[in-house]
């Protein structure tokens, strides 16, 4: 066998165990909701909870003074953002939980377009998400500032320069944080303006966004998952609450 042949032949065997190594990852179970999560998902007194046909969930407050759409976490359940959803509705934010495909937010980075339109009783936007979902928030944030008010990122960090927008933007992560990319983080906080509320949350750990449990390689919390839940929410309004 000539080596051209060979070398074809071995390119090919690579190709096909990374064709499988991907379909293995994209079809492998994500992190299910917790029971907490699950029961977050009904309505409440003060707020509506509707689930869509294409997996989009909507938490409606009886008067709602804002809107918040999120992008959840890499192979989380969106149901998982449940509780963190419903603490926003319950300070009258309207919330729309996207549902991604296999669970990654970079296979729908668009998931956003068309929602605002949905509500046009709304005036002010925000896009907010966690992990590799606050990552995918922030590419399209990057490319429709105008239409959002700010951008709320949860253990994330943006690789779009997003410095010369007019954006307000939060950035929050757990001090117990052991899957965040810490040196990435650093790498690209420049793309973030300087007025950016960055702020570490003491005994926050990465899973803790949502209501999941624990996330392999993560650090173990010394908090709550909801004082964490509660303590995203309160530093995200006090940069709504400011426009």
């Amino acid at each position: 066998m000539s080596r051209k042949k060979k070398l074809l032949l071995g390119g090919s065997g690579i190709l096909l165990v990374l064709t499988a190594a991907c379909l293995i990852y994209l079809t492998t179970g994500s992190y299910p909701a917790n029971e907490d999560a699950v029961t977050a998902l009904a309505s409440a007194e003060t707020y509506t909870v509707t689930e869509y046909d294409d997996g989009t969930t909507a938490f409606v407050p009886l008067e709602p003074k804002a809107g918040l759409i999120f992008y959840p976490g890499g192979k989380v359940e969106a149901e998982a953002y449940a509780s963190l959803m419903a603490a926003f509705a319950r300070e009258d934010i309207l919330c729309i939980l996207l549902d991604l495909p296999f669970d990654l937010a970079v296979f729908d980075v668009t998931a956003a377009d068309g929602i605002q339109e949905q509500y046009p009783e709304i005036q002010r936007w925000y896009l907010s998400g966690h992990s590799l979902g606050g990552a995918m928030a922030a590419s399209y944030a990057s490319k429709h500032a105008d239409k959002y008010d700010g951008l709320f990122l949860l253990a994330a960090y943006s690789t779009e320069d997003l410095t010369d927008s007019a954006l307000k933007i939060v950035s929050l992560y757990g001090s117990e944080d052991l899957v965040l990319n810490r040196e990435k983080y650093g790498e690209y906080r420049g793309n973030l303006p300087k007025d950016t509320l960055e702020q570490v949350i003491e005994g926050g750990s990465h899973a803790y966004f949502g209501s999941y449990g624990f996330q392999d390689g993560d650090g173990t919390p010394t908090i709550s998952n909801q004082e964490q839940i509660e303590t995203t929410v309160q530093l995200c309004l006090s940069v709504m609450e400011q426009e």
